[in-house]
């Protein structure tokens, strides 16, 4: 049972109250919990999932302890801004997408 931490962006005030009744609210919007089973973290991701593609503002990002994961960290991410998470040699890094810079005259 990892501790499993959820970090929300510019979201709705249900995901707050929703959160707060699984997690201790650590900061506005990042929320933890040291003994979060598996089967409970994908309950609360496919909530959050529903929610997210219903309403479809903000950003919420989702990470655990995982042994079998590249870094030794499971990570799930919706919204915006948007970026990649990939693995390099057995660590997660964030690729970012870059807008292209204005065409000089």
């Amino acid at each position: 049972m990892p501790l499993c931490v959820i970090v929300t962006r510019d979201v709705e005030a249900r995901y707050r109250g929703f959160l707060g009744s699984a997690m201790l609210e650590l900061s506005p919007g990042v929320y933890a919990n040291p003994r979060m089973t598996k089967g409970v973290r994908e309950r609360i991701w496919n909530v959050l999932s529903d929610w997210h593609q219903q309403l479809g503002r903000g950003s919420i990002t989702m990470c655990w302890a995982d042994a079998n994961a590249p870094g030794a960290m499971g990570l799930k991410t919706l919204g915006e801004p948007p970026k990649d998470i990939v693995e390099h040699e057995s660590i997660l890094l964030v690729r970012r997408h870059l807008s292209s810079p204005p065409e000089q005259d």
